[in-house]
């Protein structure tokens, strides 16, 4: 089956009314839940990205502290890696390179502080490093003045 391109697409929704539209968005929710977040995230909390990094941090919260009953490296690092897709996913919603940044730099914030001892695995170890690197490059993209706060806030949680 051959993939239409977005421009094709584009042209063609712009061609239907508004209730055909209305039908188009209710069947691409009711795909994938995927589809169904993204458009509750563009319908109702695309105003204010401040306040769903907050709501995003406030998930990541509670996952830290489900975590901290887990003994086991190979859960946590599970665990973690759930936590990533999450903020990855949320990330890409909100399509803006500071607060991506942000809500990494929490991340491993959070997992420097959680008292995991994330140094006993190579594994874990290879993860925060590969955060890191994803902040540099995130934090390498944004304006100077942002620059210099995101790098103050990534040399509290670099590797020492």
């Amino acid at each position: 089956m051959k993939i239409t391109s977005l421009s094709e697409l584009k042209k063609e929704l712009q061609l239907l009314s508004p209730d055909q539209l209305t039908e188009l968005c209710v069947s691409l929710a009711k795909y994938k839940k995927d589809n169904k977040e993204y458009l509750g995230y563009l319908l109702f909390e695309v105003h204010d990205k401040t306040v769903f990094a907050n709501n995003v941090k406030t998930e990541t919260n509670e996952h830290f502290l489900d975590l901290k009953i887990q003994t086991n490296l190979y859960l946590i690092k599970k665990s973690l890696r759930k936590i990533l897709r999450i903020i990855n996913k949320y990330c890409k919603y909100i399509n803006d390179k500071a607060i991506s940044a942000d809500l990494h730099i929490y991340f491993c914030y959070k997992l420097k502080n959680s008292g995991i001892p994330f140094h006993k695995s190579q594994l874990l170890m290879n993860l925060y490093t590969q955060e890191l690197k994803k902040i540099n490059t995130l934090i390498s993209g944004l304006h100077e003045d942002l620059r210099n706060d995101y790098t103050t806030d990534l040399e509290k949680i670099a590797l020492k």
